[in-house]
């Protein structure tokens, strides 16, 4: 079967999400929390921040570059990020990663063209005068989204033995 470009990254997007939230299937809010490993680093936490960073890069793709300004409470809003608070449940994380990834997928397979670019923010992390495209964007959105979802499976193996595969 032949498909699209589009096809291609919908799917790659589907598959690591699918190995992300494999990982939270059957937690509770306090499994969710736990810090398995000497890492700071929690399943709850790794879906919140996955989800964070999709959001993110799909207002940068929309909005350009203003969408990502920095702000005093960018360092702070970015660690909070990583961090399931007592304020929070997985469901409502995963219900709020759901709505960001369907207007991802829709961004996907609506923009006119996966070439249209925006100049990056002035920051220490991106190089001056960068610019990226719509389908670098999606593509950095996979290899996020695959990163954290191996993160996230080596801390549910720290819980409870559960592996995403094998």
């Amino acid at each position: 079967m032949t498909t699209n470009e589009r096809d291609d990254l919908l799917e790659s997007l589907a598959t690591h999400r699918g190995f992300l939230l494999h990982t939270v299937q059957g937690l509770t809010d306090d499994q969710a929390r736990l810090r398995p490993t000497v890492s700071e680093l929690t399943l709850g936490g790794l879906v919140k921040h996955v989800s964070l960073t999709e959001k993110g890069w799909a207002d940068f793709i929309v909005d350009g570059p203003a969408s990502m300004a920095m702000t005093e409470d960018s360092y702070t809003e970015h660690l909070d990020g990583f961090v399931l608070r007592e304020d929070e449940t997985l469901a409502g994380v995963l219900a709020d990663y759901e709505k960001i990834a369907r207007r991802t997928d829709d961004l996907v397979r609506t923009l006119p063209d996966l070439g249209a670019s925006h100049p990056l923010p002035e920051a220490p992390w991106f190089r001056p005068g960068a610019t990226r495209s719509a389908r670098r964007v999606f593509v950095h959105i996979v290899a996020e989204t695959a990163q954290h979802a191996g993160h996230a499976d080596i801390l549910r193996e720290a819980i409870d033995g559960q592996k995403t595969m094998g």
